[in-house]
């Protein structure tokens, strides 16, 4: 009889290393697959700690170099509203570029200044009322509360006494600060000149851009950075145009809201919206709190709560209706996305920061997404392959690796 095996010499747990490699070579030890798992832990810890170093190096040069990078930014930015007519007037007035690009940057300053005038009288007529009401308003709480018995008149003088002993220690400040928004105005000018300067030579040369990428960098990574660079920008002018729409009627809206209730300054206040809805949730807010205040100092509660009534529906319709439907295709952003974006970019680089916050995360998803599609065109499965059948009527072979070159030189494909 064929001798029966006990029970400890079938049991592959009880192999002299303690594991089940002694009955089963091929799985892998238990040592083994910690270590693994550590190594893999190490190797992608140091890989994540590189790319955090990379990031705080890219956030210092863009710091150091940001006198630089934010008159690009601008022009780039303004040069998404322009390049059509530019691009009209070469094509069908046969203008030459640097002619056709020069008529646009001229019509787009003499638009602005002709709005600016159109405005300042407004302002000019109805501000004094403004601030005649406003004083109006101070001197009746101020008449409350010495007439109230929460605070005492002596204690009211010393108030002001402390304010005016406050003020004449800071002279030293008020001065550095009357100096310092004088070396902002004057650094603000120069930077619209040369984001001018700059927007004139994007313009005029901007379509050679894309072609020098791709000839400098090579022909392999050349295409996939023209390619990014083109959905980049078709990305970032369809934001723009499609924000300054939105923006639009949301300013004609609000305007007309604020002239039927009587508001003063209603057209400066539809200009502000204009301009603040270019810096989503967060320049609504603004706009639209600045409208409330101008109403409650001249027409009174019931003026603001209409004016807030009127704010409100006028968001709730751009929401629910106005962006979902005209920025679906042009930024496909998150919300929860879109107001991180605006509070970093707003506590890092002030308002310009939020104004440019949005813009920049577009692009960074155009980036991230088409490198989501390249990875996708290179892992995936090859189609199964006939073995009876022969090669292609042109007399060539289609295989993997040739499949996965042509995968690489076609990104997006």
């Amino acid at each position: 009889m064929p001798e029966t095996p006990s029970h400890h010499e079938s049991s592959p747990a009880l192999a002299i290393d303690g594991s089940a490699a002694a009955a089963h070579p091929v799985l892998p030890t238990r040592e083994r697959t910690i270590g693994a798992g550590v190594e893999w832990t190490a190797r992608w810890s140091l890989r994540l700690v590189g790319i955090a170093l990379g990031a705080l190096l890219l956030g210092l040069v863009v710091q150091y170099t940001w006198v630089i990078l934010f008159p690009v930014l601008m022009a780039l930015i303004l040069c998404t509203v322009l390049a059509p007519v530019s691009g009209f007037l070469r094509r069908r007035a046969h203008l030459p570029g640097a002619a056709a690009a020069g008529l646009t940057v001229l019509g787009a300053i003499a638009l602005v200044t002709a709005v600016g005038f159109t405005i300042a009288p407004s302002v000019a007529d109805q501000s004094g009322s403004l601030v005649d009401r406003a004083n109006e308003g101070l001197q009746r709480l101020q008449d409350w509360v010495q007439d109230s018995s929460f605070v005492s008149k002596e204690q009211v003088d010393a108030g002001l006494q402390g304010l005016q002993e406050k003020l004449s220690g800071s002279a030293g400040s008020i001065a550095a600060g009357v100096l310092t928004g004088v070396s902002t105005l004057t650094n603000g000018i120069v930077n619209l000149v040369l984001i001018l300067i700059l927007s004139f030579l994007f313009l005029k040369d901007g379509h050679r851009f894309l072609p020098w990428v791709r000839r400098l960098a090579g022909a392999r990574a050349g295409t996939h950075l023209a390619e990014v660079g083109r959905r980049a920008w078709s990305t970032l002018g369809g934001f723009i145009r499609t924000q300054a729409l939105v923006s639009l009627i949301d300013a004609v809206l609000i305007g007309g809201g604020l002239l039927l209730i009587g508001v003063p300054l209603a057209v400066p206040l539809a200009v502000l919206t204009f301009f603040a809805g270019f810096v989503p949730i967060v320049g609504a807010f603004v706009a639209g709190g600045v409208a409330v205040l101008i109403a409650l100092v001249s027409n009174g509660l019931t003026g603001a709560l209409l004016v807030l009534a009127l704010i409100v529906v006028v968001q709730q319709i751009e929401g629910n209706v106005l962006s979902p439907i005209l920025q679906s295709k042009s930024m496909n952003l998150h919300a929860a996305v879109v107001l991180l974006a605006v509070t970093l970019g707003g506590t890092l680089f002030g308002i310009t920061g939020a104004f440019l916050a949005v813009p920049v995360t577009a692009v960074l998803a155009v980036v991230v997404r088409y490198l989501d599609e390249v990875v996708e065109a290179r892992t995936r499965p090859a189609p199964p392959v006939d073995p009876d059948a022969g090669p292609a009527e042109d007399g060539t072979t289609d295989t993997t690796e040739e499949a996965d070159r042509a995968e690489g030189s076609e990104p997006g494909r």
